[in-house]
């Protein structure tokens, strides 16, 4: 144990909230304190995972996890992650400390109980531990360590009680042999408010596999470089990956399908879906004034889902879907980070929904990847036809992959597709007003179209 934990929540009360995975900036903290603190190596250097509860001067609090390393030797390599000083002992984070992250390696190998902490490996091959790690930088809510080019262990950092759905939803492909998902090499679970609780996640690593988002940009780039050739002209052209990534991602959804719970929804659970999108909205347009010219439209879509669907069928999906969460490998894509919305509840993250949904946020996304080279430069009518261009061919493209790979059309549910595509585009438009604000025109221009 940390004999001082008081010191050490001070430490981590200043140095968390400048962490780009800390999901409370702007938010003022009250309080922090160590609920947890399990030594999994003593001595110099030491390892321990620490456990803080943070509390807010509004709204419910939050737990957060941390590997919280030791030293007194060679500590002068990891001044860059430093916490604070315990005494003679400099106080870091340990995901950039190969020598430490090897202990979490070797003890999900060896299928350690350390405490409340419990290394599981998935299956019965041999987990190399002699290879060492280094830290993704990547990442936006979490931490991955990836080991030599065989393991990715993603540890999960805001944590919640139950089972993380990324676990639960990769593993269950994973019986079902699905092709398209990074297989699950162990996980390690903890216990949160007296709940087994999932605190990190070790697959497969896709060494040579490439990012949907960075092939898409590359695209789009090789179109803006021509000067007259149309999208399906261009040596770049990304439609035939797009159709394969649309078959791909129906594959995953039959698959979940024939594993997980379905069931089929008529009016009244419809009407509460479009509830819970209009108090979105009701919320985006109170921070977010560029929304107010469309805040009647949007919500009378939302409002008539129920009458425009009539019934429609829900099952577990990714929940989060876009072009930053798929890989094109040698052998296919491969759709990874079934966690869903980091902000949202693991109940929330765990509720059966649309497969629709998953296919608006790769629309979305296509039409992210066709605009956001332009959000920031003067309007140049031709660039603007052709990035449109571009994200309609790639769009239609994902859909015939869709129905290819045994999927309804989503085209053919118009009504449930607009609304999921508006609240998405919903949600974007807060996040670029806080963040990106030239990027604000990119999610208008779709509201613009839908709601219109």
């Amino acid at each position: 144990m940390i004999d001082d934990h008081a010191r050490l929540a001070e430490l981590i009360s200043e140095w968390l909230p400048q962490q780009r995975w800390f999901g409370g900036k702007g938010r003022a903290i009250t309080a922090l304190q160590v609920e947890d603190d399990i030594p999994l190596l003593e001595g110099d250097p030491a390892l321990h995972q620490v456990i803080v509860g943070v509390s807010y001067a509004e709204g419910e609090g939050e737990h957060y996890q941390l590997l919280v390393g030791l030293r007194v030797e060679g500590h002068e390599r990891f001044e860059h992650a430093r916490i604070g000083w315990l005494d003679n002992r400099s106080v870091f984070d340990a995901v950039y400390d190969p020598e430490l992250t090897g202990v979490l390696l070797s003890a999900i190998a060896q299928g350690r109980t350390v405490g409340d902490l419990r290394f599981l490996a998935s299956g019965s091959a041999p987990i190399d531990t002699t290879i060492h790690s280094r830290l993704l930088t990547n990442e936006q809510s979490n931490s991955s360590l990836v080991f030599g080019d065989s393991y990715i262990l993603k540890l999960f950092r805001r944590v919640q009680p139950g089972l993380n759905p990324d676990l639960e939803l990769t593993t269950a492909l994973a019986a079902a042999d699905s092709p398209h998902i990074a297989k699950p090499v162990g996980w390690i679970e903890g216990s949160l408010d007296g709940q087994p609780s999932t605190l990190a996640l070790m697959q497969e690593f896709l060494a040579f596999g490439t990012e949907g988002w960075a092939l898409a940009l590359n695209s789009v780039r090789d179109l803006f470089a021509e000067g007259d050739l149309h999208a399906d002209e261009v040596g770049g052209d990304f439609a035939a990956e797009a159709e394969r990534l649309g078959q791909a991602t129906a594959e995953v959804h039959q698959d979940l399908a024939r594993v997980l719970p379905t069931r089929t929804v008529g009016h009244d659970e419809l009407a509460a879906i479009g509830a819970t999108m209009h108090a979105r909205l009701d919320y985006a347009c109170a921070v977010a004034p560029e929304l107010a010219p469309h805040a009647t439209a949007i919500a009378a879509i939302f409002d008539r889902l129920a009458t425009d669907v009539g019934s429609t069928r829900l099952q577990r999906v990714h929940g989060d879907l876009h072009l930053g969460q798929v890989m094109r490998t040698d052998f296919g894509w491969v759709l990874l980070d079934f966690e869903g919305e980091p902000a949202k509840s693991l109940a929330e993250r765990r509720e059966l929904s649309s497969p629709v949904r998953d296919v608006a946020g790769m629309l979305r996304s296509f039409d992210y990847a066709a605009r956001h080279l332009l959000a920031e430069r003067p309007t140049e009518a031709q660039l603007d036809y052709r990035a449109l261009e571009w994200a309609e061919r790639n769009r239609e493209a994902f859909c015939d992959g869709y129905v290819k790979g045994g999927g309804t059309d989503p085209r053919s549910e118009a009504a449930l597709l607009r609304a999921y595509e508006l609240d998405k585009a919903v949600y974007e438009v807060v996040y670029e007003s806080r963040n990106r604000p030239t990027w604000v025109t990119i999610p208008l221009s779709t509201i613009e179209k839908l709601a219109g």
